[in-house]
């Protein structure tokens, strides 16, 4: 296993243990005797200095991962950008961040004292990134940064981590539409996120998407441990361009729609 698999594998093993233990039957409904393609995994953030968007892409910059796309989602205060690994068929990773500056004072009052009790040799270690949470936070706390921003609270209660990875559908021999995955799913009793429509984009912009809802997962706080939703898994089609290869970026309209995966309502 080279390195690029080794920190995947440790990213997998944080999300489906912390965040979201139903991707072991997610895999047990597609797999078709061959391991499922990965195509990216998420990743959030605050672009505070010590916990910015450059922060997070680190390790991956050091496994040869570049920079591609960026995105922005205003109405969230989001910033986003995307990265990939020439050459290979590594998965994407999509890393976003939580732009402080533009919320409330009080939020931003909240999430600097959260950054601040991280040591600082805590992010030195690449291993941060599937170490969940580094600070100490309460139940209330959580309630009012979610209030404001979904975002926020998840990331406040969570920590780092990958909130989601994605099934590649272009992979798939028995299911051939992103719509067909969603049927199975519902059969087993997952929830999809229907924010936007049950599927997201579309083959004219070369990208459809679609998502479970969140596993609620047990989350301890200072006072008490409380279920609150974790993570979930997206299933993404991919369209050729007109050059013939396949489309590689995100669509800013879809993904803001899967943010909502997390939603608590």
């Amino acid at each position: 296993m080279n390195r690029v698999q080794t920190f995947f594998e440790h990213l997998w093993q944080d999300y489906t243990v912390r965040l979201c233990p139903s991707a072991a039957k997610v895999h047990a409904l597609l797999e078709e005797g061959q391991p499922l393609i990965n195509d990216h995994i998420a990743l959030r953030t605050f672009n505070l200095p010590k916990t910015g968007l450059d922060r997070l892409a680190a390790p991956f910059i050091a496994l040869g991962y570049e920079p591609k796309g960026e995105y922005v989602f205003e109405s969230k205060k989001l910033y986003a950008r995307h990265f990939e690994l020439p050459g290979t068929e590594a998965p994407k990773v999509f890393i976003s961040e939580l732009m402080v500056g533009q919320c409330s004072n009080e939020l931003q009052q909240t999430v600097r004292a959260l950054v601040d009790q991280i040591p600082d040799e805590a992010l030195d270690d690449h291993a941060f990134l599937y170490h969940g949470r580094q600070w100490q936070l309460d139940f209330d706390t959580y309630k009012k940064l979610a209030a404001e921003s979904e975002y926020a609270g998840w990331l406040a209660a969570h920590g780092f981590g990958a909130n989601h990875f994605t099934v590649s559908v272009n992979q798939l021999s028995t299911f051939e539409h992103v719509v067909d995955v969603n049927n199975a799913l519902r059969k087993a009793g997952f929830d999809i996120n229907m924010s936007g429509g049950e599927v997201k984009g579309s083959p004219d912009v070369c990208l459809e998407q679609s998502s479970t809802m969140a596993d609620k997962v047990d989350v301890a706080f200072t006072d008490g441990i409380h279920a609150i939703p974790g993570g979930f898994y997206e299933f993404a089609k991919r369209y050729a361009l007109p050059s013939g290869e396949l489309y590689h970026g995100f669509v800013e309209a879809s993904a803001n729609k899967i943010f909502e995966s997390t939603d608590s309502e």
